[in-house]
C-alpha cells in the first residue's frame, strides 16, 4: 500500500494500476497532481463496479486526460461537450459557486455591528400556470423598497425550483422560489404574501409564502440546488438564481470563484476584469494571453493548451482589497 510518503507520480501510477492507495494522511498542498490521482481512482472504481477491471487501468488514463508516460496534461486536447445536458451541468456548477459565495459574503458582519440575522422565505404559486419571468424581480424590488423605507441594507439570494410533487400530479413544471435575506438583528421579516403596511402592496401576491429564521444560512439553498438536474424541464426564460445587495468587494470575490482555474492560480480577488471576452489585469492593463487554442469538432469544442499551465491548486480567494489606514 502506498501512502503520503510516496511521490505524486508513484501515487498516480498506483491508482492507474488499481493498487490500494491510502489518502487519509496525504498532504494535499504538497502533491500538485492529486487531482489526476482522484480522477484515475474514480474511473477505476467505476470500471470495477461494471465488472470490467481488466480494462480499468488504460481507461483511467484516458478519462483523466493523461497517460502515465512522459506526456504531460497540457499536451493533450480537452473536449468541451456542447450537448444540452452537459451545458446544463456546467450552468448548475457556476450557479452553485455564485450562490455559495454570495451566501457567505452576505453573512459577514459590518464593522462595529453584530452579524445580520438570516431569514428563509419560500414563494409559491396558487395556480400552476401563473408563472411569469418578472414575478420574482418585482417581488425583490418591493422588498428593496421596504428595506429602504426603514433604513436597513437589502441583502438577499434566491434560487428557483420545480415542485416535484405538483409536477407528478399535474404534469406541469410548477415553479417556486427559495430566498434568503439578511436583516439587522431586531428587524423582523414581514410576510411576503401580506401587505407590510396599509400603503404598500404585498411583496408576493401570486400565492402563499412561508417565512422563518434560517439556522444554517446558505446551507438551505445549497440543499435545494443539489436537486437540480433536468434543467430542460424549466420554463423557457426562467432565471435560476438572483443575488442582491453585495458590496463592490463582495461582488469581486464572487466573480473570482467563476474565473478559469489557470487565471485563479495566478491572480487574486479584484486583480482581473473582463473586456470583450478577454481577461485584463486591472493594475497594468495587461491582456492575458489565451491559454487554449479552440477548434470546433463534431462533439463540441476542442481545446489545446498553448503553454504549460499552472497547477490547479491555489490559496483560495486571497484578496487585494484596499487596507484601512488608521
Amino acid at each position: 500500500m502506498l501512502d503520503y510518503t510516496s511521490s505524486p507520480d508513484a501515487l498516480y501510477r498506483a491508482a492507474l494500476a488499481g493498487r490500494t492507495v491510502d489518502l487519509s494522511r496525504v498532504d494535499f498542498a504538497s502533491h500538485a497532481r492529486l487531482d489526476r490521482l482522484s480522477a484515475a481512482s474514480a474511473e477505476y472504481a467505476a470500471k470495477l463496479a461494471r465488472g470490467d477491471a481488466r480494462s480499468a487501468a488504460p481507461c483511467a488514463g484516458v478519462a483523466a486526460g493523461l497517460v502515465p508516460s512522459k506526456t504531460s496534461r497540457h499536451d493533450l486536447p480537452l473536449t468541451v461537450n456542447l450537448a444540452p445536458s452537459a451545458v446544463a451541468e456546467r450552468r448548475v456548477k457556476r450557479l452553485k459557486k455564485s450562490v455559495w459565495a454570495s451566501g457567505h459574503l452576505h453573512g459577514i458582519a459590518d464593522r462595529g455591528h453584530r452579524p445580520p440575522a438570516c431569514w428563509f422565505v419560500t414563494l409559491t404559486y396558487a395556480r400552476p400556470d401563473a408563472w411569469e419571468p418578472d414575478h420574482v424581480s418585482k417581488a425583490t424590488e418591493r422588498f428593496r423598497n421596504w428595506c429602504r423605507s426603514i433604513g436597513v441594507p437589502c441583502r438577499y439570494t434566491w434560487v428557483a425550483e420545480i415542485q416535484p410533487q405538483r409536477m407528478a400530479r399535474t404534469g406541469k413544471a410548477v415553479v417556486h422560489y427559495h430566498l434568503l435575506a439578511w436583516l439587522p438583528r431586531g428587524v423582523r421579516m414581514p410576510q411576503w404574501d401580506r401587505k407590510p403596511t396599509t400603503r404598500r402592496a404585498a411583496f408576493w401576491p401570486h400565492g402563499m409564502t412561508n417565512t422563518e429564521v434560517a439556522k444554517s444560512g446558505v446551507g438551505y439553498l445549497m440543499k435545494y440546488l443539489s436537486k437540480l438536474g433536468e434543467l430542460t424541464r424549466f420554463p423557457r426564460g426562467l432565471r435560476l438564481y438572483g443575488i442582491g445587495g453585495l458590496t463592490h468587494e463582495a461582488r469581486q470575490t464572487r466573480s473570482w470563484f467563476n474565473l478559469p482555474e489557470w487565471v485563479k492560480s495566478s491572480h487574486g480577488v479584484g486583480e482581473i476584469c473582463t473586456r470583450a471576452g478577454r481577461f485584463v489585469v486591472r493594475l497594468t492593463g495587461e491582456v492575458l494571453a489565451p491559454a487554449f487554442a479552440v477548434r470546433l469538432v463534431p462533439s463540441g469544442l476542442q481545446l489545446r493548451a498553448l503553454r504549460e499551465l499552472p497547477p490547479r491548486f491555489h490559496d483560495g480567494a486571497y484578496s487585494t482589497f484596499p487596507r484601512v489606514t488608521a
